[in-house]
C-alpha cells in the first residue's frame, strides 16, 4: 500500500498526500450489503448536541461487516477488495461455496480469488479466522474477539494487529497495539494476519476543508472563550485559563478516569502506560 504526493497546483494541494488505492480492485459495493447512515451532526433525540466538533461531512453509506465470521468449515473466495468510506481499513468481498456473500476486514497481503475459511479446523493462515487457543505463538492477528460469539473488537483500524505471546489454561496472552499486554479466553475468534491500509498514518489531510469532508468542525480554545461557556474561559488580556480541563470540567492531561476496581482489571496483565524495559 503507498501514498501518492499531489502536485503543488493549489496551495490546497501543497501538503495534500492520498492513498495509492492500488489495493483495490472493484469500486462498485454489494448493494445487498449496503444501509444507510443517517447523519446526527453529534446531536440526541432532543436536537441538543452531545458531542461537539461533528456535523458536515460527506455522504455515506454502511457497509455491513461480518465480524463474527461463524460460517465454519465452508471455503470462501476473496472476491475483491474494496474501499470502505466508514473506516480506514479496506474491506474484502467474501464469495461463499454457498453462494453467500459477506464482507470483512482486509488482511494485509490478501489477494483476490484465494481461498479463507473459518472455524477450529481452520489453518494459521492469513485471512483464516479461528479460536485463539488453535493459533500458534508468536502470530499476528486482528479482528479479535473480547467475548466468544460477539465478534471482533480489537485490533481493526489500518496497519493494526496484536501478537500471541503465550497460552496457559482456558487463557491467551495478547500484546495489543497499544503495548497493553492481556488475557483473553482461548474460545474468542481472531484472524490471522495485519489489516490492511498500514500506510494510512501517514497521510497528510493538506487542508481544512478535507477535514471537514470527514465530518469534523472546527474547534475553538477554551481559553478563548467567555467564563459562561468554558471553565478556562474569561480573564484579563491573554489569561492562560488555568489548569487544564474540558467545558465539563474534567482535568485534562493525565486525569484518569478509569473505574478502580474495574471488572476487567483481573485480564490485564500490563497496561498500556507501564514503563517499558
Amino acid at each position: 500500500m503507498a501514498i501518492r504526493k499531489l502536485n503543488p497546483v493549489t496551495p490546497g494541494q501543497r501538503q495534500r498526500s492520498v492513498s495509492a488505492f492500488d489495493q483495490i480492485t472493484d469500486s462498485t459495493p454489494e448493494k445487498k450489503l449496503l444501509r444507510p447512515v443517517k447523519r446526527r451532526g453529534g446531536r440526541n433525540s432532543t436536537g441538543r448536541i452531545m458531542v461537539r466538533h461533528q456535523g458536515g461531512r460527506h455522504k455515506r453509506r454502511y457497509r455491513v461487516i461480518d465480524f463474527r465470521r461463524n460460517k465454519d468449515d465452508i471455503p470462501a473466495r476473496v472476491a475483491s477488495i474494496q474501499y470502505d468510506p466508514n473506516r480506514s481499513a479496506r474491506i474484502a468481498l467474501l464469495v461463499y461455496a454457498d453462494g453467500d456473500k459477506r464482507y470483512v476486514i482486509a488482511p494485509d497481503k490478501l489477494a483476490v480469488d484465494q481461498q479463507v475459511q473459518n472455524g477450529p479446523d481452520a489453518p494459521p493462515e492469513i485471512g483464516n479466522c479461528l479460536p485463539l487457543g488453535r493459533i500458534p505463538l508468536g502470530t499476528f492477528v486482528h479482528a479479535i474477539e473480547m467475548k466468544p460469539g460477539k465478534g471482533a473488537q480489537l485490533a481493526r483500524s489500518a496497519g493494526t494487529f496484536a501478537q500471541l505471546t503465550a497460552r496457559e489454561g482456558k487463557y491467551v496472552t495478547l500484546k495489543l497495539p497499544s503495548g497493553e499486554v492481556r488475557r483473553i479466553l482461548a474460545e474468542c475468534r481472531a484472524t490471522i494476519g495485519t489489516t490492511s491500509n498500514p500506510d494510512h498514518m501517514n497521510i497528510d489531510l493538506g487542508k481544512a476543508g478535507r477535514r471537514r469532508w470527514m465530518g469534523v468542525r472546527p474547534k475553538v480554545r477554551g481559553v478563548a472563550m467567555n467564563p459562561v461557556d468554558h471553565p478556562m474561559g474569561g480573564g484579563e488580556g491573554k489569561a492562560s485559563g488555568g489548569h487544564p480541563r474540558s467545558p465539563s470540567g474534567v482535568p485534562a492531561k493525565g486525569y484518569k478516569t478509569r473505574k478502580r476496581k474495574s471488572a476487567s482489571d483481573k485480564y490485564i496483565v500490563r497496561r498500556r502506560d507501564a514503563k517499558r524495559r
